[in-house]
């Protein structure tokens, strides 16, 4: 018997080549090399594969124990689908490379307006229907590894301890290889590659099993038939409603499931995948379905009664003393379980990081600053992401030990594909019918979801929510509410009963909602793209250029990313090409590098077209004119035009009204000046005439008196020579004729002379506040004109604060390549109505207590405008603030 210990340790070596192949194709995909062979349609075709979960490995043969051949419909759903419906795929690929889509709610976002409604949705019904999946899986591979457990009586086994670590395993392989990009668009290289040898090692397992059952059991071909024909299984029953039911359920699902989404639409590298894909991978289902039946029929023949059906692939081996076959089997079936739940979980964390985590934060960090607010995005949103994927698996984890892994987890499967499926109508709709909007999607899967749940989630999932009484009478007795038996409809199989009532309903709300309501400009454009999407878009994979087309490529890049960006980025394609000089090859894997790389600043479908013009040579499209001209038309049909003129016209008239005001404002402030000027002209005039006169006619003035009267003529000669060197000190900065004499000196020198000059012979006891550590900066400028400024504004604080106990506060902070230099006083501060004309001509708050004629703060202006700074004025914070900025040209000096 193979030992716990045995079982553990090869489990632990096939995780480490996991771990390996993932990690050699990221390293791989990370320099350039291996591109050919990861992106090939057999990678392509295996990564589907992650649609065999265990409850199909190990599922399917206890399925067709249970029900007979009714097990095909699982397979059947996918297989109809890559053949009759391959022309629908390749559409939904194509949109999600045009729009870079990132994941299901992402397509049903972008195509309904951008709408994060609508994809939170689409999130919440998606870990709501595969979080008891990703149970499944756990005790898929808890149920196999207590097969080994019970063969080896030398060991303990807790079961709750193995689904822990397995659980946890699998999360860290998924934030290890599912996080590494912060793009989502990007390939999961390392996951894709391991989900492919995932998808090899299961195929093997499960036809090695069926050979051994066929040829080595049951002694050939003949005699397998002839035991199947006596088994139960021999018996053909088909009920028509279930195989429908069933089958239209694995068809949607094999569409609609985040992970089947992921692998089929995200990671695809070339669209033209898909024509092989179509015929490869129902030969895969064939090839993986084949021996269900053999291994069903001889394992309840041979063993005991009341053996578990869904472990047969594993017991048969074990019950014949083939434990290395039953090791590869648990690994077959440890694979399908894997693959699942890394792929589920890395597609269910990027839709819930990308429209729950994410706006989230956005709002959160608004509400403390908005742009204000620094932080590194990248990685808050991988955080996001690995955060999500702990937390997915957490659920599943909690669910498996609520549920108690009875037998409700074996229905599961179904449940799941159920409620996945109410995506369908919006996801269809929206690929083929430009009328379908938001909120007939928002209420198709409303209704769905809602009935989904009630007629089958809840009466079926861990042991049942509803009552007895309740089942069988309704709620609140009404009989045609009764949960699987809706209006009145009985008889039907639940599954049948609710795929019947959600989806049929689901539509129903979805098209009528549609017609009655009108969709948003962003809705109509949105679904011109994706349901023409192949007029105005190219194939991926379908774009060549010449090496002369490369400059081009390069002038259109630099343009767009700016000279030193694009020649590095295109320098780094060329030496990941090998060749010579700065230019790559136009290659098709480089033309998608380009486009992501533009994208990111002028969007998807901009990048794709100025690269497509290039390329292709091609013009804007007729078509593209015709459907631009028709989405006009439209708005201009409903009233858009006149909404957008009356909304101009408002701002027109509000602007007009602030400019007006502030002409009002300023020609008081004018006819205040000349009225101003006129006397702090006339008034020192009179004086220096008057006394003037009487030196000039000697009237016998002693000694003192001549002196009082000269030192008046004085003092007021020089009032006039400072209101005249205002005034042509502004004539002069503004007609920009000034010239600087830039010199070097450090900025606590520039306040202490500013301070000096300013508050001599000040009579108010003005309090400045200073931290001198940080004016430990040297500056490169013209120091007299900077200290002008501050003189300028140090005296008004000392001459308009008119708090009891005046205080002025200089702070020196910082930002990038600037200083900021702040001066708030604690007085009264400048009322609302002046702050927008504070720094014009002739403007004055207070007059009665102006000493000057209104020119100080617009000089102050014009000087900062000459030395390369601004001057602002801050906000309300209790007194009159002023900011000065000036760029830093030096390095900052230490003071000890």
């Amino acid at each position: 018997m193979t030992s716990l210990n045995l079982l553990a340790m090869v489990s632990l070596g096939y995780v480490s080549i996991l771990f390996a192949v993932a990690f050699w194709a990221d390293r791989m995909a990370l320099r350039g090399r291996g591109a050919r062979f990861m992106g090939s349609p057999l990678i392509y075709t295996l990564s589907l594969s992650i649609y065999c979960t265990a409850w199909t490995f190990y599922g399917a043969v206890g399925y067709a124990a249970r029900s007979g051949m009714e097990y095909i419909t699982i397979y059947l759903g996918p297989t109809l689908v890559m053949i009759g419906w391959w022309w629908g795929l390749r559409k939904l690929v194509r949109v999600g490379r045009s729009q870079r889509i990132s994941s299901i709610a992402d397509l049903l976002s972008a195509r309904y307006g951008k709408s994060n409604v609508l994809a939170i949705g689409v999130t919440l019904l998606a870990v709501v229907g595969v979080t008891p999946y990703i149970a499944l899986q756990l005790q898929s591979i808890t149920l196999s590894v207590s097969i080994f457990a019970a063969a080896d009586p030398t060991r303990s086994y807790n079961e709750t301890g193995t689904v822990f670590w397995i659980a946890s395993g699998l999360a860290c392989f998924a934030i290890l290889f599912g996080t590494r990009n912060l793009n989502a668009n990007e390939r999961h290289h390392g996951v894709v590659m391991a989900v492919a040898l995932e998808a090899v090692v299961k195929l093997i397992a499960l036809v090695a099993v069926g050979i051994f059952v066929v040829w080595g059991l049951a002694g050939g071909v003949s005699q397998t038939l002839a035991r199947i024909d006596a088994s139960p299984l021999g018996e053909w029953q088909v009920n028509g409603g279930r195989w429908t039911a069933i089958t239209f359920l694995a068809a949607a699902a094999f569409v609609c499931l985040p992970r089947m989404f992921q692998v089929m639409v995200v990671e695809n590298e070339d669209e033209r995948h898909l024509r092989i894909a179509a015929w490869a991978f129902p030969t895969y289902l064939l090839l993986i379905s084949i021996f269900v039946v053999p291994i069903a029929a001889l394992g309840l023949e041979l063993l005991p009664q009341g053996s578990n059906p869904d472990l047969f692939v594993l017991t048969l081996p074990l019950s014949q003393g083939e434990n290395g076959l039953a090791m590869l089997s648990f690994l077959g079936g440890f694979s399908s379980a894997t693959s699942m739940v890394i792929v589920a979980a890395m597609s269910l964390s990027t839709m819930v990081s990308n429209h729950i985590v994410m706006p989230i934060w956005l709002r959160s960090t608004d509400a403390f600053g908005g742009a204000s607010v620094s932080g590194d995005v990248r990685s808050v949103v991988l955080f996001a992401r690995r955060f999500s994927i702990a937390a997915i698996m957490a659920l599943g984890y909690a669910y498996y030990q609520i549920s108690g892994g009875g037998a409700a987890l074996a229905a599961i499967g179904l449940i799941s594909f159920s409620g996945i499926s109410q995506i369908l109508p919006a996801l269809v709709g929206g690929l083929f019918w430009r009328g379908a909007t938001r909120a007939g999607a928002l209420a198709g899967l409303f209704v769905g979801f809602s009935l989904w749940g009630y007629t089958l989630l809840l009466p079926e999932v861990a042991g049942g929510v509803f009552s007895a009484s309740t089942l069988a009478e309704g709620p609140f007795g009404l009989a045609w509410l009764r949960p699987q038996a809706l209006f009145g409809i009985e008889g039907l199989d639940p599954i049948v009963h609710c795929v019947l009532w959600s989806m049929s309903l689901n539509v129903l709300a979805f098209c009528l909602v549609s017609v009655l309501s009108f969709p948003s400009p962003m809705e109509r454009l949105q679904g011109a793209q994706f349901v023409h999407v192949f007029d105005h878009s190219a194939g991926p994979g379908g774009w060549t250029g010449s090496v002369a087309q490369s400059e081009d490529l390069m002038i259109m890049s630099q343009r767009i990313l700016g000279p030193q960006e694009a020649q590095s980025f295109f320098q780094a394609a060329a030496d990941r090409q090998g060749g010579q000089g700065a230019l790559p090859e136009p290659t098709p894997a480089f033309l998608e590098q380009l486009e992501r790389e533009l994208s990111a600043s002028i969007g998807a479908a901009a990048a794709h077209a100025m690269i497509g013009q290039i390329v292709s040579g091609a013009a804007v499209s007729v078509e593209d004119l015709l459907a631009v001209a028709d989405e006009s038309a439209q708005l201009l049909e409903y009233s858009s035009r006149l909404e957008a003129q009356s909304l101009e016209l408002s701002r027109t008239a509000r602007q007009l009204r602030e400019t007006n005001q502030k002409l009002t404002q300023l020609s008081e402030q004018k006819d205040a000046f000349l009225s101003q000027v006129s006397h702090e002209l006339r008034t020192p005039m009179t004086s220096v005439r008057a006394f003037s006169e009487i030196l000039r006619d000697d009237w016998g003035l002693r000694p003192e008196e001549q002196h009082k009267y000269a030192s008046i003529i004085h003092d007021e000669a020089l009032r006039l020579t400072r209101l005249l060197n205002d005034l042509l000190d502004l004539s002069v900065l503004e007609s920009g004729q000034v010239t600087l004499h830039v010199s070097r000196r450090r900025l606590s020198d520039v306040l202490d002379h500013a301070m000096s000059s300013a508050l001599a012979g000040a009579e108010s006891e003005l309090k400045v506040v200073r931290d001198r550590k940080t004016e430990a900066i040297e500056l490169e400028t013209d120091v007299d004109r900077l200290s002008q400024v501050f003189i300028n504004l140090i005296a008004n604080a000392q001459k308009y604060c008119t708090a009891p106990d005046p205080k002025l506060q200089i702070g020196v902070t910082f930002e990038e390549q600037v200083i900021h230099v702040d001066l708030q006083d604690n007085g009264d501060g400048i009322p609302a109505d002046f702050e927008k004309v504070i720094f014009e001509k002739f403007s004055r708050v207070t007059p009665e207590r102006a000493g000057g004629a209104g020119l100080g703060l617009a000089i102050c202006r014009e000087i900062m405008r000459r030395l390369g700074g601004d001057i602002s004025l801050l906000p309300r914070q209790g007194g009159a603030g002023f900011r000065v900025t000036l760029p830093i040209q030096t390095k900052i000096e230490e003071i000890l």
